[in-house]
């Protein structure tokens, strides 16, 4: 399904809503953080590197916008009781969560399975698929307490159809958005709205991992696609369930 990648954002529309985006500290992630903060939201920045999240609060907090929480979290290793902890903190800060949005990823790297690194396999699939499952899994009990929650995973075009030499990356995505329909069965009846997003071509690191030779130019900055996730997270995701999206270029 596809939608608009461009979304006119009204002050204050997520006021009061608490959102959590992993991967907050840079690219894309840092984009949806702005954009959120800008429609009033406050938002749970979780990332792995303090130094990095410290710098995008600051970004955010210079640029006059609701003030969002840091939260540094290795997903690589993140254990399950630091999921606990985590579930713990934010209910006693807040005492429910109104959005998840799965936005941290790693490329891992792209070449022919038989030659693929046993060990990066691990710790992409670990990031990609195991960390959203458990982060998914600790926060479903504070999703459940907001009058209407979303859960987003940013997902890929190689999630969708498969392509050769994506290894780790591909299989993850694939993965995801299985996860993702299955979760969206599970919650049918329930306030907490789940779909995927491809979120198409844009000037991030991980695009220029995987596509080093393209002339990157052309492509849409992450701030020119971010607002779209407010009106996911907003009006424009209430009778979204279950869905595989993509922005439009």
């Amino acid at each position: 399904m596809n939608i608009s990648s461009s979304y006119e954002i009204v002050a204050d529309e997520l006021k009061g809503k608490v959102i959590l985006v992993t991967g907050a500290n840079r690219g894309f992630g840092l984009a949806i953080t702005k954009d959120l903060a800008k429609a009033g939201a406050t938002v749970i920045m979780l990332g792995r590197d303090l130094g990095s999240l410290e710098n995008a609060y600051d970004a955010v907090v210079d640029a006059g916008l609701e003030e969002p929480i840091l939260y540094p979290l290795d997903l690589e290793g993140a254990t399950p009781e630091q999921y606990q902890e985590l579930q713990d903190n934010v209910e006693r800060q807040f005492g429910h969560l109104d959005g998840l949005i799965h936005n941290a990823a790693i490329l891992g790297t792209m070449m022919p399975i038989e030659q693929y690194d046993i060990k990066l396999w691990y710790s992409t699939i670990q990031i990609n698929l195991s960390a959203p499952f458990m982060l998914t899994q600790f926060l479903i009990p504070l999703l459940n307490k907001a009058d209407d929650a979303r859960v987003l995973f940013i997902s890929a075009e190689q999630g969708r159809e498969a392509k050769a030499y994506w290894g780790a990356y591909g299989a993850s995505k694939h993965a995801i958005e299985g996860f993702a329909k299955t979760l969206s069965e599970e919650l049918e009846k329930t306030n907490i709205k789940v779909n995927t997003l491809d979120p198409g071509k844009m000037q991030t690191e991980l695009r220029r991992a995987a596509y080093p030779a393209e002339n990157a130019s052309g492509n849409p900055q992450a701030s020119d696609k971010s607002s779209a996730i407010v009106g996911l997270m907003g009006v424009n995701g209430e009778s979204l369930q279950g869905q595989q999206l993509t922005l439009e270029d």
